[in-house]
């Protein structure tokens, strides 16, 4: 299957780097690539981008759409939030800028056989990194029913976390779940049908908290954020999209923390902490997509963005 990923904010995002053309840029979460290819196009000869991605389909895609820009890209297979650790092995020290696509990209929903989807019925998987070996199945036939009802109320924000994770363990008794569209059935079994008749596809939520589960996407998310802050040069930007409110949450904080002056109690008279603001923010409010690309891109309508310059 052709690697397809529509890039939400693409102007927006790439203007908010307010980019150098001999500058070094990360983009931390590659995807279809839409965002490094406009990067690209604004370098000059001495400008690189680095291009991230955990995702085999995405590198090789990148490789394709990118050959153009061949001189100025590295790109690497692996998890964004190793970036100190992947940018010190490029000899890299300081970069200009660092945008983070969060979340799933449109190929891997598409991409049937990869099982991120309630839409398509598939084998239980939902790697980003396919080289693992821990998947949706593990999540889904091994953890226990207090797991399970955590896991889908704290990630996918689920009031019916309990009854969903009651009704996996029952029906896992019986035979072991192996596609997607067993797990819909349960999930649609679970949810009362009054509760059923509004709102998103029942699933949604329940598959998105498996999904950031499997792959420990906000677990590593507030480290990776201060990393990427920590090798910005002065005056470099990061941009984030994300499309949840947890997601949307952790930046909000991470970012608020890193431009604050002083994290002492209200209550102290003077400051002790001596903290000093890292960034500045240049988003007080995140940007959203307006209706022009709402129209051409539905799967936007969740997404926002937010900047940060550093000091």
């Amino acid at each position: 299957m052709e690697f397809h990923h529509v890039s939400v904010l693409l102007e927006k995002s790439i203007e908010a780097l307010n980019i150098r053309q001999d500058g070094i840029y990360v983009d931390a979460t590659l995807g279809g690539a839409g965002h490094s290819y406009e990067i690209c196009k604004r370098l000059g000869s001495n400008g690189k981008l680095i291009g991230i991605d955990q995702d085999e389909n995405a590198i090789r895609a990148a490789e394709d759409k990118l050959i153009n820009f061949k001189d100025k890209i590295i790109l690497v297979k692996d998890n964004f939030k190793n970036s100190l650790k992947i940018l010190r092995e490029l000899d890299i020290e300081a970069i200009d800028g660092v945008i983070m696509d969060l979340g799933v990209s449109s190929h891997q929903l598409d991409s049937a056989e990869r099982g991120f989807s309630y839409q398509h019925d598939a084998a239980l998987d939902m790697r980003m990194d396919r080289d693992t070996s821990f998947s949706a199945y593990n999540v889904v036939n091994e953890y226990s029913e207090q797991e399970l009802a955590r896991i889908i109320f704290e990630y996918g924000e689920e009031k019916w976390a309990k009854r969903i994770a009651r009704f996996i363990v029952q029906e896992r008794e019986k035979h072991a779940i192996h596609t997607t569209g067993e797990l819909v059935e349960i999930i649609k079994k679970a949810i009362p049908a009054s509760a059923r008749r509004e709102g998103p596809h029942p699933a949604k939520r329940t598959f998105q908290a498996i999904r950031i589960e499997v792959n420990g996407e906000l677990a590593i998310l507030e480290e990776s954020i201060r990393n990427f802050v920590q090798l910005l040069k002065k005056g470099g930007r990061m941009a984030v999209i994300t499309f949840h409110s947890l997601e949307d949450r952790i930046v909000k904080k991470t970012f608020s923390s890193l431009s604050s002056p002083c994290e002492c109690p209200p209550s102290f008279p003077v400051c002790v902490c001596g903290k000093s603001p890292v960034v500045k923010m240049i988003t007080r409010k995140p940007i959203v997509p307006d209706d022009e690309e709402l129209e051409f891109n539905p799967r936007a309508r969740s997404s926002k963005l937010r900047v940060v310059e550093k000091l």
